[in-house]
């Protein structure tokens, strides 16, 4: 019996294709961190008393979940 873990793809192509499929919730996160920090710098809160819209860190981190979030439920109700 032979234990070794070799597939006829390379490494290299499941990487590409795993990345290909994944295009549309990277463009998606990128998208809602870059709204997300648009939106601390027009909107935020300059009292500092709004946990999450006080610090651009927090607030570009939400909007890269929302926007990673979004895309994925647009994804699955289109299959």
């Amino acid at each position: 019996m032979n234990n070794t873990c070799e597939t006829n793809e390379p490494f290299v192509d499941r990487l590409v294709k795993r990345l290909k499929r994944s295009i549309p919730q990277i463009i998606g996160t990128i998208l809602g961190g870059a709204a997300g920090f648009i939106y601390y710098y027009k909107v935020g809160c300059s009292s500092g008393t709004c946990p999450i819209k006080s610090n651009p860190w927090l607030m570009t981190l939400w909007g890269a979940i929302m926007g990673y979030l979004l895309v994925g439920i647009s994804i699955t109700k289109r299959k």
